[in-house]
């Protein structure tokens, strides 16, 4: 059986029921309760029912947060409950006694509460509505509009006599119509569980709903039968609840899930990548026969809003140096790869330095999958088109819209990932004065380079430093002993030279790994800014080292902005710089 919220036994193997627990309680553990956390209980039966149902005595009460923050990922024994973006949902991060993933559990509406049957009968009513169902607007609320149609036909059992009368309440009928239809006859809590099911099944992702509508989750990793897994922004890798029993089960999910992202999957053809209606993005792997251990899924959450640059900052990626050194090259039209290993937060860094692209730029990304946001108002968002049936194969290429990217005049290209050929096409549009940023798929500036001039994407050699600047990225184990994301290293391809085929480039920032810091190795010989970026900003070349009074002057008022003035969130920090630029000051 597919479930989402399995029973958690801590220590020993057993259950309990809610009278049991509550009789196990030690002394006035309900009056430890906090206020507010007795006012969310109040409101929310099914998650009063979840909580007298764990061991308290054992793991203790859980706190309630409605909001969490990157401290609480030092807890090394977590018990929390939060809300996520679905009414009525919380969240459980419970500690793991065995020293294994510690738990997430989703705690949904429907818990404790057979609405199946219901369920089938609420969707016969809706059936029976027939044509006189108010026609979906597809591009306006579908939560809302499906709600105010379920609502039709459901009647709360529990509704005082004297509020509204009954004899209408209990059946309705339309014009022109002799045909009369009974309501559902169900109890408060069965409507709010009915109301928040349909929703879950037919708008969200069925199972899935819950991790998807948590903004603090990253990734969602289903590896086969089993459990699924996520990686939390606070508390990293840890073991959901939500599990398939066998593969009967998981394929025909999948197939579900597949149909629901409008990229079905079929043994001819098994894999998949696709977009959920948030922007995520979602790999599916169908079958036994190509996944030994059953179909399996991963997907890579959106966040509706990027981290600004200061929120980067927060988590020790980098610093204001860095940031400094990032707006002169970007402001000043300089060729950037943003390049680490899978998961390093390439795209999340991409999209936050689009900060320090001119407010007045024309940018076109293009991409497989839409990730990257851009918050310029001349923005053309083209995206791969993949028309993939069961022997063939058609549509649109990342290498074909960067061709056509190249007839738009764009001030900026930016490429989600250069993985092929179209790398060769970036790198004749920056020989040609374009500005391209990209991600990259390397760990070092050696491998880019071994990468781009080999096969597949064969740049000749003598293009490759057209290339300014590489930003690498890498998850790593810092001095405490934790993982992190850090920004390894900033560097700067100066030359090509043909005679010997060695290319040179410097490192202007590097990760210190035993302390935690970011050394500026490029200070007084950073080629770039000395050479490319001072020219444009009117520095003669004789004084071309006054370029570090400049990126000094920048990283004061990016270090104001952010402690003095608490500026944090992306937009925030978006407006303020494109203020600053026009007037001259950034």
């Amino acid at each position: 059986m597919v479930t989402a919220t399995k029973p958690i036994n801590i220590g020993e193997n057993r259950e309990q029921t809610v009278d049991n627990y509550q009789d196990s309680l030690q002394g006035d553990m309900l009056v430890k309760i906090p206020e507010a956390f007795q006012t969310v209980l109040d409101d929310n039966p099914h998650l009063y029912q979840y909580i007298m149902q764990l061991p308290l005595s054992e793991i203790g009460m859980p706190e309630y947060y409605p909001e969490l923050t990157r401290k609480m990922g030092d807890n090394k024994k977590p018990n929390l409950v939060y809300p996520v973006h679905r009414k009525g949902v919380f969240i459980h991060i419970l500690f793991n006694q065995n020293l294994d993933r510690n738990h997430y559990i989703p705690i949904e509406p429907i818990r404790n509460i057979d609405v199946k049957a219901k369920m089938q009968m609420l969707e016969t009513k809706l059936l029976d509505l027939g044509p006189n169902i108010k026609k979906i607007d597809i591009d306006g609320d579908k939560e809302k509009q499906y709600l105010e149609l379920v609502d039709q036909v459901l009647i709360n059992t529990e509704e005082p006599k004297g509020k509204t009368p009954m004899k209408k309440q209990r059946s309705m009928g339309f014009p022109g119509s002799n045909k009369r239809i009974s309501k559902l006859r169900v109890s408060k809590n069965e409507i709010e569980a009915l109301r928040y099911l349909f929703i879950r099944d037919k708008v969200g992702l069925g199972i899935l709903d819950p991790l998807i509508v948590d903004p603090y989750i990253e990734d969602i990793s289903c590896s086969g039968t089993g459990n699924v897994f996520v990686e939390h922004k606070i508390f990293k890798s840890l073991k959901s609840t939500v599990s398939f029993s066998n593969f009967d089960e998981l394929d025909t999910f999948v197939l579900w899930l597949s149909e629901r992202v409008k990229k079905p999957v079929t043994y001819k053809v098994p894999i998949v990548d696709a977009s959920l209606p948030d922007g995520s993005r979602i790999n599916i792997v169908f079958g036994s026969e190509v996944s030994k251990r059953g179909s399996n899924f991963s997907i890579r959450k959106f966040n509706e809003v990027p981290l600004s640059i200061f929120e980067i900052l927060e988590s020790g990626s980098l610093n204001y140096e860095m940031l400094a050194y990032l707006s002169l090259v970007i402001g000043n039209g300089m060729n950037v790869f943003v390049s680490g290993e899978t998961a390093s937060g390439k795209t999340t860094l991409l999209n936050a330095v689009t900060t320090f692209i001119p407010p007045l730029a024309k940018i076109i990304t293009i991409e497989d999958t839409p990730e990257l946001q851009v918050p310029h108002k001349n923005w053309l968002r083209e995206v791969v088109q993949t028309n993939k049936t069961e022997g063939d194969s058609a549509g649109v290429t990342i290498f074909d819209l960067l061709k056509a990217a190249l007839r738009q005049r764009p001030d900026e290209i930016m490429v989600g990932e250069i993985r092929g050929r179209e790398g060769n096409v970036a790198f004749q549009a920056m020989q040609t004065g374009h500005s391209v940023m990209a991600t990259f798929h390397a760990a070092s500036v050696e491998k880019l380079i071994q990468r781009i001039t080999g096969d597949p994407i064969l740049v000749p050699k003598n293009y490759v430093d057209n290339l300014n600047v590489v930003i690498l990225t890498g998850q790593v184990k810092l001095p405490s002993g934790k993982l992190g994301r850090r920004v390894t290293g900033i560097s700067e391809i100066v030359s090509y030279d043909s005679s010997s085929g060695s290319f040179s480039f410097i490192d202007s920032f590097k990760w210190n790994q035993e302390t935690d810091i970011f050394e500026f190795t490029g200070y007084m010989t950073s080629y770039i800014l000395e050479n490319k970026v001072a020219p444009k900003l009117g520095i003669p070349s004789h004084q071309k080292q006054h370029i570090y009074r400049e990126m000094e002057r920048r990283a004061r008022i990016l270090a104001k902005l952010h402690k003095e003035k608490g500026m944090t969130g992306f937009y925030d920090v978006l407006d303020i710089l494109n203020k600053a630029q026009k007037e001259g000051l950034f």
